[in-house]
């Protein structure tokens, strides 16, 4: 069945399979014995993806009062949200209970807005953090210490300016980094240690500035390259003269570090690159999935199964469509930040002991609920009233037939009902928009407007010192102006013995624009047929037809790297 997107800026085609239909049949809930079908979705694939993207803020911190304690704190949530914050510690405890909002469901009106009204009457938590130490300004973390200004990050430690990393210690500006160590501006590479500038790595020590180079040690300025050591622009070289080479590499001096960075940006265009990156994965579409099979149009995913339009899975994700951050999670459908079975129009309910969840927000170990926010350990609730088990299964089916008739069953929430101003959201960096574009849209945007720093003096970034030898201690004490944006940020001192050590000059951009240019760095999550560039057979890649790079087809590239 071939449909065109409804939103009225995009219009474009796309597909709705058998198989989607099957999908869709299969996971419609069930009460009294009678199935109530999903239909269809009215958007394409990329405008679903937004929608989701539009309830996730990450990165975008704010100082405010918890509602509860009346303590200062850091959440995602500015002063003027709709609802109460409280901080993590406050919201888990039993000082409160999200039934004390509960409300009746009134058939005169549409659901949704209704729901809308719960939410605005139900406390939220500041950050999501799960048995974290000294990680004041982080969020979407768990098991981890020391983290600063990091996000979506696991098992880490002495970490700063990070994203999506995991089981990692000593780390700044990485992205998609994983059991790493001591390294810096590492994107996309795992088990690498005492590295800086690298991307697509895997298994390297001391290795610097290269792309797609694997179990090397001693190398710089290298790419494709396998098992090697002592190597320069892919030559080899003596232990001495890589030595010689490195003391320049590591000379703490930002102007040898620009040249330097200009070099990895010319080998990143020298290098082959493969049209995906997967790993013993069967049947699969996408970009960087690992140990999966069958999962079409997905992406940063692993141990996975089944799915379709799913992106950023942590593991084990199964029989699903259209998720984003979601793991541990069964025959799910249009959720984000999820886990659970049978999750269905849901967000930021992170909890495996979650199931059978309709429209729900914010909810933790609870089954069978409708409409519901805030949560924890209940069954059978509306708009988190109480109800009976029978009561629950009689009412639902008529809140989905007044949905179905206002056109509201089956899709997720739209953007208007997102608690951010969507430039604070992942939804931004996958789709950006101009803040006239976003208002067009009858959507929320928060003019960035960044604190005046407390500090003894601000510095423009261009201002500072050439090389880290001559960075005085009293650098704490400043903010620093960004080359780039203008934006004040500051350096902490985790961060300047960091550079210290790692014999690195003091950066001249803010962190939020560091972050966007790394992003930069990875492909779109959107496929493309294109022709091999060895061997002319067409290939489905992530890499757009009109780019520049040398792109081959999974059979030339290990051919071309490994033959």
């Amino acid at each position: 069945m071939r449909q065109n997107c409804a939103n009225s800026w995009c219009k474009q085609p796309f597909e709705v399979t058998n198989d989607d239909l099957a999908f869709y049949e299969k996971v419609s809930p069930v009460f009294n014995g009678k199935k109530e079908l999903i239909p269809p979705p009215k958007m394409c694939p990329e405008c679903r993806m937004q929608r989701r993207l539009a309830f996730r803020n990450e990165r975008h911190l704010h100082r405010r009062i918890c509602d509860l304690a009346g303590a200062r704190i850091i959440s995602v949530f500015p002063e003027d949200a709709p609802f109460a914050v409280y901080a993590s510690e406050a919201w888990h405890s039993d000082r409160w209970d999200a039934t004390d909002s509960c409300m009746e469901w009134n058939a005169e009106k549409p659901f949704l807005p209704q729901f809308g009204t719960l939410r605005a009457r139900t406390p939220r938590i500041a950050l999501i953090t799960v048995k974290t130490e000294n990680c004041p300004y982080a969020n979407q973390v768990w098991h981890s210490k020391n983290v600063y200004m990091s996000f979506d990050m696991g098992f880490c430690e002495d970490t700063a300016y990070s994203y999506a990393s995991y089981h990692s210690q000593d780390l700044v500006d990485c992205a998609f980094t994983r059991d790493a160590e001591l390294s810096y501006e590492l994107t996309d590479s795992v088990k690498c240690t005492g590295c800086v500038a690298l991307q697509d790595c895997s298994g390297c020590h001391d290795t610097f500035f290269s792309f797609d180079c694997n179990q090397c040690d001693n190398i710089a300025f290298c790419w494709n390259l396998r098992n090697k050591s002592n190597c320069i622009f892919n030559e080899q070289v003596t232990p001495e003269d890589f030595q010689r080479a490195l003391s320049d590499i590591r000379s703490g001096s930002l102007r040898k570090w620009e040249d330097h960075w200009r070099q990895y940006e010319q080998i990143r265009r020298r290098a082959i690159r493969k049209q995906g990156h997967m790993l013993h994965c069967e049947h699969c579409s996408g970009d960087y999935l690992l140990h999966s099979r069958n999962c079409s149009h997905c992406y940063d995913a692993e141990t996975c199964e089944d799915l379709r339009f799913c992106n950023r899975l942590d593991e084990r994700v199964t029989s699903s469509m259209d998720l984003d951050q979601a793991a541990l999670t069964e025959l799910s459908y249009e959720g984000i930040t999820i886990s659970g079975h049978r999750i269905l129009f849901s967000s930021l309910s992170y909890d495996p002991s979650n199931s059978n969840l309709l429209y729900c927000d914010w909810m933790g170990t609870c089954n069978d609920c409708f409409g519901c926010v805030g949560l924890k350990h209940k069954q059978h609730c509306i708009l988190n009233k109480q109800y009976t088990k029978e009561e629950y299964e009689a009412l639902v089916p008529k809140i989905i037939a007044e949905m179905r008739a206002d056109g509201e069953w089956g899709e997720f929430f739209p953007v208007t009902m997102s608690p951010f101003a969507y430039n604070e959201t992942v939804a931004q960096e996958y789709f950006p928009l101009t803040k006239e574009e976003v208002l067009n849209r009858g959507w929320k945007w928060r003019d960035e407007v960044d604190e005046t720093p407390k500090v003894a003096k601000i510095i423009p970034a261009e201002q500072l010192p050439d090389s880290i030898d001559d960075i005085p201690d009293d650098i704490l004490n400043w903010a620093i102006e960004c080359e780039a944006t203008k934006r004040p940020y500051k350096i902490i001192r985790q961060e300047l013995e960091f550079y210290r050590k790692m014999r690195l000059p003091v950066p001249h951009l803010h962190p939020d624009e560091r972050h966007k240019r790394r992003m930069a760095m990875r492909n779109p999550r959107k496929l493309w047929k294109r022709p091999c560039m060895k061997c002319g057979r067409e290939m489905e890649t992530t890499y757009a037809p009109e780019r520049k790079e040398i792109v081959y087809c999974e059979s030339c590239y290990l051919a071309e790297v490994y033959g």
